[in-house]
């Protein structure tokens, strides 16, 4: 088919069956010699030639989305990430993102590869992001895809949705608020882990390493720089883990406090904290 036979109602046509620019449409038409299927094809191969363009790019802008079923015992959340916040607030990336989730809370996939295998609109999710990277020119990246299941799960997004904590509690009977009030404390103060055992070997040895070179450059004697760096990583321990942070409300009590004030053994089984560009 030649340029002058694909009109511009097959021209719309395709746009409106793939989102994508209308010249583009119209190439992918010529060089498909007006097979729409063919013409389709063209487009995610656009993409995926975009996607390769893009690839090296850093993309640490983007969406977080997050929601509970209906019983509140599971949470999803996941971070779609682009270049641009402009990109970031794109109708169709956001529409991208909030698809995705429904289709991972109506299916619970136990992986990201799972996810991005899972039909979506006739293709796979992966095959319909490279089809939104050619769309929209830019890099995008699926970077979190969390699941939490307890009693209760309370999510708390950040105006935004830049960050966006979710937080597995361990009774069913806790009161929204009180969870509501922990998801927040966990997206304002970024907890490293639940409690001081949950803390990684990793995490202590670097913040004892800190701790006494930190003693030493101030001039501390040397049978006091084992002493000194404890007494940091303690610190580190109030301000880092979950439990043992000043709560952001009434900072004369801790979480732990807080929350078995709020009822009497209630904790945290889990919680998850996502924001764009970490």
């Amino acid at each position: 088919m030649s340029t002058a036979t694909i009109s511009a109602a097959d021209v719309n046509k395709l746009r409106k069956m793939t989102g994508a620019g209308m010249m583009d449409c119209k190439k992918a038409l010529v060089e498909a010699g007006g097979d729409f299927d063919k013409a389709i094809d063209e487009l995610r191969k656009k993409g995926q030639k975009v996607a390769a363009n893009r690839a090296g790019r850093e993309a640490n802008e983007g969406y977080i989305v997050a929601k509970t079923n209906e019983a509140a015992d599971r949470g999803y959340l996941l971070a779609l990430s682009c270049e641009t916040d402009f990109v970031a607030k794109n109708e169709d990336f956001v529409k991208y993102a909030n698809d995705v989730l429904e289709l991972a809370m109506n299916n619970n996939p136990d992986s990201m590869d799972a996810l991005l295998a899972m039909p979506i609109d006739g293709v796979t999710v992966k095959d319909k992001l490279t089809d939104l990277v050619g769309k929209i020119g830019e890099k995008i990246e699926i970077t979190n895809y969390e699941t939490i299941e307890a009693p209760h799960v309370s999510i708390y997004i950040h105006p935004g949705n830049k960050v966006v904590s979710m937080t597995g509690m361990s009774s069913g009977a806790v009161k929204p608020e009180v969870a509501r009030d922990v998801s927040m404390q966990i997206a304002a103060m970024s907890p490293v882990a639940l409690d001081k055992d949950d803390v990684s070997k990793e995490i202590i040895d670097r913040e004892l390493e800190i701790g006494k070179e930190q003693a030493r450059a101030d001039g501390k004697p040397e049978q006091m720089i084992e002493k000194i760096a404890m007494g940091k990583l303690n610190k580190f321990y109030k301000e880092s883990t979950l439990l043992n942070q000043s709560y952001i409300k009434d900072e004369k009590m801790t979480i732990r406090q807080f929350l078995d004030g709020a009822e009497k053994g209630l904790t945290v089984k889990s919680f998850t904290r996502v924001q764009v560009g970490e």
